[in-house]
């Protein structure tokens, strides 16, 4: 049976056109929200968190918040609202991990630093099995240069979650502040595998070992995909995009990238600077169009 050029239509074009809808979850206040393990933001002080892009299809949904212990739901297709409710916890190794990872967030010199990894400690000697806990603690670890201890910590984690993507994403990280590009990688790859190819952290984490090769069109199709999977929440990326494309030579794609960057943080750390080379993009971008 042939299929005339109108159902042909419908079939390609009609799964976009609701690919991504509105989701509102609700919980506890201030509470993190993570789908599919990628997290999406934090409810509001009324409990609330509305993301405006979420593509069709089942997703998990993880929300945690301080003092409480941690839920996971499913979100169903078509389904526009979730409700996750969660109750009080008195577990001191759960209470001791939360209090860690809201350190480590805050922590902005060494002291506070060597705060949060001496609650994680905590944390773990409360409970030896605990991979989130060990992987806090090896984000913390890294971005202080102690690679050996963030490595030890990556390896504790495993031996409690052999499967992790999480933590081989963090140890593609390790490697790559350490220069062992080749080990980044594989620990990056391994990262997707283990989460089924959502992985936005590996995949930026990929983009950033291709520039350090000077691969720059490698890195901007790792940046790319991990822009696909994050929604517009992290702008940052596009900044990273945007000069990915400079040094490509491909001002166009730059300027679109940059001004994604300022649509979703105007007022971001980049904000200023970006605006500062926009109007030369533009005209290198104006030129490049007139080139026969």
């Amino acid at each position: 049976m042939r299929l005339g050029f109108a159902v042909l239509l419908f079939l390609v074009v009609a799964p976009s056109i609701h690919a991504q809808a509105s989701v509102t979850i609700t919980s506890e206040p201030n509470a993190i929200v993570w789908i599919d393990e990628i997290r999406r933001g934090t409810t509001d002080a009324s409990g609330k968190l509305t993301l405006t892009k979420v593509s069709a299809g089942r997703h998990s949904v993880r929300v945690r918040a301080n003092g409480f212990k941690e839920a996971t739901a499913g979100l169903l297709p078509g389904r526009r609202v979730l409700a996750v409710k969660l109750l009080p916890t008195t577990d001191p190794a759960e209470l001791k991990f939360q209090e860690a990872e809201t350190a480590r967030e805050k922590a902005r010199d060494e002291p506070s630093m060597e705060k949060a990894a001496d609650l994680y400690r905590e944390a773990i000697k409360l409970r030896p099995a605990f991979p989130a806990a060990q992987v806090g603690l090896a984000r913390l670890l890294m971005s202080v240069n102690d690679f050996k201890g963030a490595h030890a910590a990556i390896d504790a984690a495993r031996r409690a979650r052999p499967s992790y993507a999480e933590a081989s994403a963090v140890e593609g990280r390790i490697y790559r502040e350490e220069a062992f590009d080749d080990d980044a990688i594989r620990s990056f790859r391994r990262a997707i595998r283990e989460a089924g190819g959502v992985q936005p952290e590996a995949y930026v984490g990929m983009a950033k070992v291709w520039e350090d090769k000077g691969d720059f069109a490698q890195a901007i199709v790792e940046y790319k995909k991990a822009l696909a999977q994050l929604s517009d929440s992290e702008p940052l990326i596009y900044q990273m995009l945007g000069a990915a494309y400079e040094r490509v030579e491909k001002p166009k794609e730059a300027v679109t990238a940059y001004e994604k960057y300022l649509e979703l943080a105007p007022n971001g750390s980049y904000a200023a600077a970006i605006r500062s080379i926009l109007t030369q993009l533009k005209r290198e971008a104006a030129g490049e169009q007139i080139i026969p």
